[in-house]
């Protein structure tokens, strides 16, 4: 049942199109919708059972709010702004800027063909896109064969090279025209719109011609064209004899996710296919509509001529929003590619139900082995400690945390250890282990179900001295013991540290190796860094002018020492810091280089 609170909300919403945005605990923005009705759909999130990906959202929401606008249009260009913005967890999020190229007319006195991803209101004309660059380059190469442009930079005070092969249009050999290049481009339009029988045709005449002529080298040049042209364009499978370009949209909806799949036909011939997946917590139709829009709030997105897409989505909104025709298709070859594009989602999701079939049976196998070992019943969540040093110097330790036998790394973290000097396993893991679980206790947050320590017996029996008897915690705490190799072969657990040994071939044995070389890495990496951030401080701390808030300013600017050998004496004066003293860090900067 909702909260009183939001019951009172609920009574109080406007029947009216607007957004709606839910709120967890910590009043973060988790998910953003919008609605034609919003009292009738946010009312929608809190009356009857929800299922699956959808009662997850539910279970988290504890406040909303809503803005109202004039229209549904304006309710969805809304939605788009504020998830790009609030980048909610719950919604979905389209990877940003993965573009395909383009192919290019430049708008100038000599117009060239070239290749762009940046599509710009510049006044060019843009074709495409194309699957890949190697796609563009193969139909520009073409193109410039049959149809030439300017290819040099037009400044030559003679033809050039590219003039004399027929791949330029020669405007610094002569004054090419405006209705020259009119007529080019128009030709160059023509063939890229799939028109390639009437330009095969013009080929053939002329070639015949040339060879009538007994201009035979440019009887071959014109064989050779023909060639290209049915090796790059009608060796692509043609999907329709229609050459509008579209993007067709689909999706599959299965156990609370969404597949989408976008089909892009391009002069009439289906060029390239995206795959998407994403736990759906609204309708599939109400995340298909958020995620068309989101496809196209992009500036380097062309939009085509017409999107297809499925029954139930609101196509007049749609077209009105994006200034595209849309439309659902009933019959025909445009309705068969629909179905197509729904079939490949089906498959596509299945896909990853299997893989994720297998890495279930594979994480969920592993903590069961190691439950079962260890005598303990299901092992949720697992935090793993390691300290780092190096002859007592920089210490620092590193918490790793699994859950259902995978990383969990929003909850990794870091700690400098404050209260200890030198090397010493036992003062170092208490401290940690007093921060870390005094703070879960504070925040009143999960606590894991197993804790492992890169060590042996002196960091099990101080974690579970600071546990049991000053936090009263009585959470189970094993070591890892390592093999020669420093690979995890045992675990030490229970009434004198009984060794449990797994098996080499078992996937818990696995798992523990698995967390034993990452909370590893973890820790290596961050005492690097320390430790390296540490010896830069010290030596700018030796240099004569430089005191403390002159280290900070080099610090915060710089980053590392790296950096700040790299840089001229002008960027470091422009800090702020005398010219002197510039010259004296970088005196000491090259010493340390070994230069004269």
């Amino acid at each position: 049942m909702p909260s009183e609170h939001i019951e009172q909300k609920l009574n109080l919403l406007p029947e009216m199109p607007g957004c709606y945005i839910m709120k967890n605990r910590n009043a973060e923005i988790i998910y953003i919708g919008k609605a034609k009705n919003l009292k009738n759909r946010v009312r929608s999130y809190f009356r009857g059972k929800h299922e699956g990906k959808t009662a997850l959202l539910v279970q988290e929401i504890i406040d909303f709010e809503t803005i109202v606008t004039g229209t549904d249009k304006e309710a969805l260009l809304l939605e788009i702004t504020l998830i790009k913005k609030h980048q909610p967890k719950y919604n979905i999020k389209l990877k940003q800027g993965t573009n395909y190229p383009y192919l290019k007319i430049t708008k100038e006195k000599d117009p060239q063909l070239i290749i762009t991803s940046e599509v710009t209101q510049d006044g060019g004309l843009y074709f495409g896109p194309y699957p890949n660059v190697y796609a563009a380059t193969e139909t520009q190469q073409l193109i410039q064969k049959i149809y030439p442009l300017r290819k040099c930079n037009g400044k030559q005070k003679r033809a050039c090279l590219y003039y004399h092969i027929g791949q330029c249009i020669g405007p610094c050999d002569h004054e090419v025209t405006r209705e020259e290049y009119d007529q080019q481009i128009k030709k160059i339009k023509r063939f890229l719109n799939g028109n390639v029988k009437e330009i095969k045709e013009e080929i053939v005449k002329k070639m015949q011609e040339a060879s009538e002529n007994m201009e035979y080298e440019r009887a071959a040049e014109l064989r050779n064209q023909i060639s290209y042209i049915e090796q790059t364009v009608e060796k692509q499978t043609i999907v329709s004899r229609d050459f509008t370009p579209r993007d067709i949209f689909n999706f599959y909806m299965n156990k609370g996710w969404i597949s989408i799949q976008v089909f892009f036909i391009r002069q009439a011939t289906l060029i390239k296919r995206e795959a998407s997946i994403f736990p759906c917590y609204g309708t599939p139709q109400e995340e298909l509509m958020s995620y068309i829009l989101q496809y196209y709030d992009n500036k380097n997105i062309i939009k085509p001529k017409e999107i297809l897409v499925p029954e139930e989505l609101d196509t007049e909104l749609l077209s009105e929003t994006l200034d595209v025709k849309v439309r659902v298709p009933k019959r025909g070859n445009k309705k068969d590619l629909l179905e197509l594009a729904e079939k490949n989602s089906e498959i596509t999701l299945n896909e990853k139900f299997r893989l994720m079939e297998v890495d279930e049976k594979k994480t969920v196998g592993a903590i069961g082995e190691l439950s079962e070992a260890m005598g303990l019943p299901y092992i949720e969540r697992i935090e793993a400690f390691d300290h780092s040093n190096i002859q007592g110097t920089n210490p620092v330790s590193a918490m790793v945390s699994f859950k259902d036998g995978k990383p969990d790394k929003t909850n990794y973290r870091k700690y400098k250890i404050k209260t200890v000097v030198g090397s010493n396993e036992a003062a170092t893991t208490r401290e940690v282990i007093r921060r870390r679980y005094s703070r879960l206790l504070k925040e009143q947050r999960p606590l894991p179900d197993l804790i492992l320590m890169d060590g042996g017996k002196i960091q099990v029996n101080a974690a579970i001295d600071v546990l049991e008897n000053e936090l009263n915690l009585f959470i189970p705490v094993a070591g890892m013991v390592k093999d020669t190799k420093h690979r995890t072969a045992a675990l030490i657990f229970g009434e004198n540290y009984a060794q449990v040994y797994l098996d080499p071939r078992s996937q818990a044995f696995h798992l523990v190796q698995r967390i034993q070389e990452e909370v590893h890495r973890f820790a290596i990496t961050f005492h690097r860094k320390v430790r390296s951030k540490n010896s830069f401080s010290s030596q700018l701390d030796s240099i004569e002018g430089v005191g403390p808030k002159t280290r900070t300013k080099i610090l915060r600017h710089f980053k590392s020492l790296k950096r700040i050998k790299e840089a001229d004496n002008e960027e470091i004066h422009a800090l702020g810091i005398p010219k002197t003293v510039v010259e004296r860090i970088k005196n000491v900067l090259r010493e340390d280089r070994g230069e004269n």
